[in-house]
């Protein structure tokens, strides 16, 4: 197994101080169609440069990057570009490994760039090392050369030196990139397992194995706050904890409307919660409950005024069925009413209401 040793610094005792990020997708273009797409873009690169900051202030010894720094596979400037920021790095040594976005793949330029700066990346295809021996740590790491990996090329791992501190860096995690036996793995005694692939933070071990998701989320589906893992590691124990950084979040509000809310209270409403809950945030509003029979509220002054993804209406207009039903009984909408009268399940009043909506703006009863 190929062997990496960075240059001795002057020797400290313990704790070694580490973070842990993965996914940082730099180049993503998140919400194309949204006029807030290229700041999403610069918030990407800005909050992966307020991480470094992070990391000199706090003199971390160690900077795990776990797969997918770059959402796509860096080209020469973009290898230089990272370079250069992390040579700014006075006490941090970089460790990190490519992911199926940012795989590296034979001839491309990640394949031979050779950093100025204290960091490693991990070469394709095969495990290596980078032993650090001013702190004693050895970092195993293995680097995506393809986009899909079905076999779990961790299953054997198992840490390579005896009297150092152990981490292993790995990306991966689902049946295509890499399905990774986490159980196999905590066993195998590393000191801490570094994972990346997973957008959104999970704790697999207590102490012992984490992903720290996306310093930002990507995409709508991506809720809630983001960011990444400082750790220590002093006489065998290791200790982590997540901690939040993203600028901002994906949100989904939901309101339950009543049929006595006019279209100034509903829209009142929306507002004052994405005022309290931030508005640098992005919102998915969800509307459910009951409208009043045929209002539809105009959203555009809401939509220009906040960032709000889609507004997705789940609401049952307020109709009298019972009269209707007994108005149209022998007409289509009387039977298709009488055919849900009786549902209870959310599916089928949804087919109720659209249902009834579709027949009245035909007029074919």
């Amino acid at each position: 197994m190929p062997e990496v040793f960075l240059a001795e610094k002057q020797k400290r005792g313990y704790p070694m101080r580490f973070i842990h990020i993965a996914d940082v997708h730099l180049g993503a273009v998140p919400d194309k169609d949204k006029s807030w797409s290229k700041e999403r873009a610069d918030e990407i690169e800005s909050t992966f440069d307020r991480l470094l900051a992070v990391a000199e202030e706090r003199k971390v010894d160690l900077l795990l990057i776990a797969g997918d720094l770059f959402h796509a596979q860096p080209s020469l400037q973009d290898l230089k570009s990272l370079d250069y920021k992390l040579s700014k790095l006075t006490n941090t040594r970089t460790i990190m490994i490519a992911g199926n976005h940012d795989y590296i793949s034979k001839g491309s330029p990640a394949e031979s760039y050779e950093f100025t700066s204290n960091t490693v990346l991990m070469p394709a295809d095969t495990f290596s090392n980078a032993y650090l021996d001013d702190i004693n740590v050895c970092v195993t790491g293995f680097s995506f050369g393809q986009v899909k990996y079905t076999e779990d090329v961790y299953a054997d791992i198992m840490p390579q030196m005896e009297d150092v501190v152990n981490i292993l860096l790995a990306h991966g995690g689902d049946e295509k990139h890499i399905p990774i036996n986490f159980r196999q793995m905590a066993e195998a005694g590393f000191d801490y397992c570094a994972l990346g692939h997973i957008h959104k933070p999970k704790h697999i071990v207590k102490n012992k194995m984490a992903y720290p998701g996306s310093l930002e989320p990507l995409d709508r589906t991506e809720t809630g706050r983001h960011g990444f893992i400082y750790g220590q590691i002093k006489d065998g124990e290791t200790k982590i904890r997540w901690e939040p950084f993203n600028c901002r979040s994906y949100i989904n509000l939901g309101l339950a409307v009543k049929p006595e809310y006019s279209e100034a209270k509903i829209l009142d409403v929306l507002a004052k919660q994405m005022e309290n809950m931030g508005t640098q945030n992005i919102y998915r509003i969800i509307l459910s409950g009951h409208m009043a029979n045929g209002l539809k509220p105009d959203f555009s002054g809401l939509m220009r005024n906040y960032r709000i993804y889609e507004i997705v209406d789940n609401t049952l207009c307020e109709y009298d069925l019972d009269k209707l039903h007994l108005d149209n009984e022998d007409n289509l909408l009387g039977k298709f009413i009488e055919r849900f009268a009786d549902a209870e399940d959310e599916i089928s009043k949804h087919a109720l209401k659209y249902g009834v909506e579709a027949i009245l703006a035909t007029g074919d009863k």
